[in-house]
């Protein structure tokens, strides 16, 4: 490697394998042997024991849930939602739809070289962001502040993800594909990840109880999730890899940051330095263990990376910066006109032909619908967090005509004389 590969805050990592290391996962690949603590396909738990949804050959219980996650028309439209930037007219720029199989090509990475499944890596990883809002975690904020001030409830994307999975589409996924959504949250670091010992739906302390602690209790019950399984341990640590220093060369690429801005002096190169950096490490500190574990110094690295990440592109970016304001007031005021249109039955509402009647459509499949009626609140959440950037400002112009004075206007050819 060159100079240019060498990160002066963490000098001690190494690029590759330790050469025991090496030769222990390349005999594992060779003779295509699993770990002792992957997850067996034939241990997925459903809340409904379909036939249709048994472990087969062709198509194992974690491929079918990775096949439903990529069916849905919420999967589809993370293509239009923001991952950092939203108002940048630049086709290069990451989208969420981007963010989630990067997620899941760094957590196969792992996965592979530890023997775990990767199948259940893979539908966890796709899944985990199905239920962000537009607007990236600025979107999450404005929603979740509106949402939190009239019901005393919670909003967060991984919750509302195994909500989207598990109720508004009902697709009868598996507790461990659910469990690895919603402990996914990367803005919780740890250096060492142990399982749960979650077994089930069920019971004051089954999967449901703590889905419904997160509504009601938000970061107290949030701040302590941890998977039941190595995979999702696996992508949860992914998710902060994949995108720490991917939103570093966003950022760059947007002008929003120079290169030479970076404590680390790698630019838009620690993308590349950290995806074999960190693999390595936590590789090289998992394997046959039944945790997931990084060193100590890349546990720092990481870290200091994420908050640097903060400070110069999170807090700057366009909707937590100079238009965060009016965004949020924005938020809330298409909330009230849902709730509003909901409370009157107002068929003609985006609210009703957007959203509740093509999600009955939908379930009518599966002999479900969707009872948007128990809680109008929640279905305004629904909603808007389905929403893509465009969509979103679509409605807001269609409801208030002031509302495009609140977006940034950019082209592409604004930048040229």
């Amino acid at each position: 490697m060159g100079a240019r590969w060498e990160n002066v805050m963490a000098p001690g990592l190494p690029l590759e394998l330790a050469p025991a290391t090496a030769r222990e996962v390349a005999r594992m690949r060779g003779d295509h042997l699993r770990s002792p603590y992957a997850t067996p396909d034939s241990s997925a738990i459903r809340r409904v024991d379909n036939a249709f949804d048994a472990d087969t050959p062709l198509r194992p219980s974690f491929v079918r849930d990775a096949e439903k996650v990529i069916h849905l028309p919420a999967y589809n439209r993370l293509a239009g939602k923001t991952q950092v930037f939203s108002f940048a007219a630049n086709d290069d720029i990451s989208r969420r739809g981007l963010h989630v199989q990067l997620v899941s090509r760094v957590a196969r990475d792992i996965g592979r070289s530890l023997g775990l499944n990767l199948d259940l890596i893979e539908a966890i990883a796709l899944g985990h962001d199905i239920g962000h809002t537009p607007f990236g975690h600025a979107g999450e904020r404005f929603l979740n502040d509106v949402y939190h001030a009239r019901t005393g409830r919670w909003f967060f994307h991984n919750v509302q993800s195994v909500r989207v999975l598990d109720v508004l589409y009902g697709r009868n996924l598996s507790l461990q594909t659910l469990d690895g959504v919603i402990c996914h949250n990367g803005e919780y670091e740890q250096r060492v990840f142990g399982t749960s010992g979650l077994a089930g739906f069920d019971g004051d302390d089954g999967f449901d109880a703590v889905v419904e602690g997160c509504w009601a209790t938000g970061q107290r019950a949030i701040g302590h999730l941890r998977p039941m399984t190595l995979e999702g341990c696996v992508v949860r640590l992914s998710d902060i890899i994949a995108y720490v220093g991917k939103d570093r060369q966003d950022a760059i690429h947007a002008g929003l940051v120079d290169e030479a801005a970076f404590d680390d002096g790698l630019g838009g190169a620690y993308n590349a330095w950290g995806l074999s950096a960190f693999v390595t490490d936590v590789v090289e500190h998992s394997l046959g263990r039944p945790r997931i574990e990084m060193s100590e110094e890349a546990f720092r690295e990481l870290g200091r990376a994420k908050r640097e990440n903060y400070e110069k592109i999170y807090l700057v970016s366009e909707v937590n910066g100079i238009c965060s304001a009016a965004m949020s007031e924005l938020f809330s005021r298409i909330y009230e006109r849902l709730l509003a249109d909901l409370s009157a039955g107002d068929e003609s509402s985006p609210v009703f032909a957007h959203h509740i009647v093509p999600l009955n459509r939908y379930l009518a499949h599966y002999g479900r619908s969707y009872d948007w009626q128990a809680s109008l609140d929640l279905t305004v959440v629904d909603y808007v967090s389905s929403m893509t950037d465009d969509y979103f400002m679509a409605l807001a112009s269609r409801l208030f005509p002031d509302a495009m004075a609140s977006f940034p206007s950019r082209g592409y050819f604004d930048s040229l004389a």
